[in-house]
């Protein structure tokens, strides 16, 4: 508060200041790195690396004998085949964990505490997101190192072929994140977030070309594989992964997962808003 003098030379205070905030782009980068602490937390950052590579060890053995049949890509082994698709699938999870979070926070108070401060409503779902990708992509990288040391992956497209197939499933965790955090801005509960999302992902994941060609399925199976959205991402990052890219299956989920985001990031936003 300062003071004034007025006409008869007294002093009067003057109204208040109001501190308005920093920019946006600077709110979003402490936000973001508010939620990357988690990093130093290990019981946090352990079972979200952990719990990949232990399903990624279960179904290597389990389906390990589908590299045997008919409809198997010739030449491929069954871990160079299973690893592309676990970085597409993993990516489901990372974004279903964005809307838990978020739904946390808003329970325990972390987000009323944000409404009482200067900042701007996108920055907080913002922050979430970029920190949520920025962890998921770590998840990967350690993922692809145990898969090459461990299960002996090496793929024919090499290490840019590995990296274009995580690119591809970090820009899909991305979409993701923002469609379940719109749907946990809306549902404002995480015990039921985690029941649609583990749904969806169950059935999306199955149903898919993931773990074993589509041509090995049933009839009834394969025609949902060949138009589930899964199997399209997990094709692209596999034959980026294989050393044969396509290009047009590449762009197109990248540009899905442009789309998505541009619809789904008003709807969290605007709920998000609502919400608190």
């Amino acid at each position: 508060m300062t003071l004034t003098t007025d006409r008869a030379g007294t002093a009067a205070p003057s109204a208040p200041t109001r501190f308005s905030g920093t920019g946006r782009l600077h709110q979003i980068v402490i936000l973001s790195g508010r939620s990357l602490q988690a990093l130093r937390d290990p019981s946090l950052v352990l079972p979200g690396v952990l719990e990949p590579i232990l399903m990624l060890t279960v179904f290597s053995q389990v389906f390990k004998s589908v590299s045997q049949t008919s409809s198997f890509p010739a030449g491929v082994s069954y871990i160079d085949y299973l690893l592309p698709a676990f970085l597409v699938t993993g990516s489901i999870s990372a974004g279903l964990k964005s809307g838990v979070a978020l739904t946390t926070e808003m329970h325990n108070g972390i987000v009323a505490r944000f409404k009482s401060m200067p900042i701007h409503t996108g920055s907080v779902l913002v922050g979430r997101s970029i920190a949520d990708t920025a962890l998921n992509a770590i998840n990967m990288l350690v993922m692809l190192g145990a898969g090459a040391l461990v299960f002996g992956y090496g793929p024919d497209g090499g290490l840019l072929g590995s990296l274009g197939a995580m690119l591809v499933a970090v820009a899909l965790g991305w979409s993701l994140g923002w469609v379940f955090m719109a749907l946990s801005a809306w549902l404002r509960r995480p015990e039921s977030l985690q029941p649609i999302g583990g749904m969806l992902n169950l059935v999306l994941l199955f149903a898919s070309n993931a773990f074993v060609p589509p041509d090995g399925l049933p009839g009834w199976l394969k025609a949902f594989a060949e138009v589930n959205p899964m199997s399209f991402a997990i094709s692209a990052a596999r034959n980026l992964a294989l050393g044969e890219p396509d290009a047009g299956n590449v762009l197109g989920t990248l540009a899905a997962c442009v789309v998505i985001v541009a619809l789904a990031a008003p709807v969290a936003v605007r709920a998000f808003r609502r919400a608190t």
